[in-house]
């Protein structure tokens, strides 16, 4: 039997730039929860299907902002240290629920002393200590693509400088050859965000986002279910109102809705996208490819009313020991309270496990042999979530991936593979227009640009044309000079970063985000006041340095004016 098509995990790795700017509830915690439940226990499953011979393939993005920090050595020793308090704190519980002659509950503490034990082992003694390279073995031995994104996960298409645009993608293949020895072949834009070719007001031609990536070697791109089959965006009900920043007025070179009517163009298969800065011919591409993501493959785990993470017997994530902070409950219901949620059970989360797995792994087959039946097409299902939902938030979900991969590398039907390898096999024979678009509310820039947040992208677009001036200014600067310039490019770039507005819009952690974006603004224009004033500021540069160390191969060059 042969396959009939193709399958690919695309998992999107990311968290802000957060090393040494406070702890918990916000701050570099975040990072030591993501690799202690997320990154090491995906490591540990792909190293053991590597160990059992299966023969795997995964797309996985690690964003360079969240590479430079897995790599920083004070985020390795506070990582050390989160783990061994988490080890003492169960064993802490271990005591206390003896005391008080809870058993399962003292049975669910050693569960975790052993849980993090193992991670540490595993980060200590597996890994050495390198996340990034036990990441990149796995891509050196075929099994993984790493794909790259922008340098800090700026929002690209409400940049107001073609400058940064090429910068933030730039800077990110420049970090992604500093640690995984080659350039990256395909590209997770941040929020998924897209912007084709427009005319600005002042009569001034905007290429497409593709023309940059196709200009800096990147051949593929992945986007939202609607950027490819037009429709109402993902999750918003017709009717529902979007707000006055979600509407987008712009003249295209290439005139589209913003909400096409549904089409013929299916996830099932990649396209190239059109140039759209060569205008309205539809012979016309651009070289890149983009891969839509499977909606339903994605629902089976995202839905919040029949994905899997929902199942009641998963681990509860919102329910947290008043002492410990560690997780003892279950889901057990809809619409338990978490003041009546009743006690985890592993051994009943790991059934579930199996269940799921093989439940999705039939799905990804159904689907794909009913797309061969109708076609006659090798088509591909791209199943597209963020890294951290596994592990994280569904507690289960790295062993449900491990399962899946297993279960779909016995299956003749399906083949496992890695995005760009699927494109080189199989290249695109149509050519796509696809609109303005992300994964946000509403299928726009909303979730970004909102009556909450608009006051932000005034001084990111003023910082922006600060330091384009600023690289046209100084062509040959002395040593200096080209240390604040540099580091003003870095300022410029943690400004950027997606993550502050969506945070501010989420409410997730609203005033951290505030605090992280002015504090990046005002170190911003400190330096950049002091380049225009003549009178370099090295002693700063360096000081910001120590705290904001990332891309220590910047070239504030690449701000030129485009």
């Amino acid at each position: 039997m042969t396959a009939v098509g193709a399958f690919t995990f695309v998992l999107h790795s990311h968290l802000p730039y957060v090393r040494m700017a406070g702890r918990w509830p916000h701050g570099e915690e975040w990072i030591h929860e993501a690799a202690s439940e997320t990154y090491i226990p995906l490591l540990n499953a792909l190293y053991d299907l590597r160990e059992e011979g299966v023969p795997f393939r995964l797309t996985i993005g690690l964003t360079p902002i969240l590479v430079e920090q897995l790599a920083d050595p004070d985020v390795k020793d506070h990582f050390d240290a989160y783990l061994e308090e988490k080890i003492s704190l169960a064993q802490a519980d271990v005591k206390r629920f003896e005391t008080a002659k809870d058993l399962h509950l003292a049975y669910l503490a050693r569960f975790y002393v052993e849980w993090y034990e193992n991670v540490k082992r595993s980060f200590d003694e597996r890994y050495k200590r390198d996340i990034v390279g036990a990441f990149r073995r796995l891509q050196d031995e075929g099994f993984i693509e790493i794909i790259t994104c922008g340098a800090t996960h700026g929002y690209l298409p409400l940049l107001s400088r073609d400058s940064s645009v090429y910068a933030q993608i730039k800077v990110g293949i420049a970090a992604y050859e500093r640690h995984f020895g080659r350039p990256p072949r395909a590209i997770w834009l941040p929020e998924c965000a897209y912007r084709p070719a427009y005319i600005t007001d002042e009569g001034k031609l905007r290429p497409g986002l593709e023309r940059f990536l196709h200009d800096l070697g990147i051949g593929l791109f992945f986007s939202e279910t609607h950027t490819i089959e037009g429709g109402q965006p993902v999750g918003v009900a017709a009717g529902d109102a979007i707000g006055p920043y979600g509407e987008i007025k712009r003249r295209y070179v290439i005139p589209i809705q913003q909400a096409i009517p549904p089409r013929e163009a299916s996830t099932f298969k990649p396209y190239y996208v059109s140039d759209t800065t060569a205008g309205p011919k539809a012979e016309q591409h651009s070289g890149v490819a983009v891969i839509g993501r499977d909606n339903r493959t994605g629902m089976q785990v995202w839905s919040a009313d029949w994905g899997y993470p929902g199942d009641y017997d998963y681990r509860e994530f919102h329910k947290k020991d008043g002492i410990s902070g560690l997780q003892y409950w279950r889901v057990t219901g809809a619409r338990v309270d978490l003041g009546f949620k009743d006690y985890y059970h592993p051994d009943w989360a790991a059934y579930k496990v199996g269940e799921h797995a093989r439940h999705f792994a039939w799905l990804v087959s159904d689907r794909l042999r009913e797309y061969h039946d109708q076609t006659g097409n090798f088509g591909i299902v791209a199943s597209n979530y963020d890294t951290e939902l596994f592990g994280h938030w569904w507690f289960e979900g790295i062993a449900w991936i491990k399962q899946v991969l297993h279960q779909l590398a016995q299956n003749p039907t399906v083949e496992l593979v890695r995005a760009s390898d699927f494109i080189e096999r199989h290249p695109p024979t149509e050519v796509l227009h696809i609109p303005e678009s992300s994964w946000g509310m509403g299928g726009n820039h909303w979730t970004w640009d909102n009556h909450d947040t608009h006051w932000m992208w005034g001084p990111i677009h003023a910082a922006e044309a600060r330091m384009e001036a600023l690289a046209e200014k100084y062509s040959d600067p002395d040593t200096n000079t080209r240390a604040v310039l540099n580091m003003a490019a870095r300022e410029l770039l943690l400004l950027q970063s997606s993550d502050w507005p969506f945070l501010v819009t989420t409410g997730q952690a609203r005033e951290y985000a505030i605090r992280r974006f002015t504090r990046h603004v005002e170190r911003f224009e400190a330096l950049a006041s002091s380049l225009e004033a003549g009178r370099p500021d090295r002693q700063l540069a360096d000081e910001l340095y120590e705290v904001d160390k990332i891309y220590p191969d910047i070239d504030y060059r690449w701000f030129k004016a485009r």
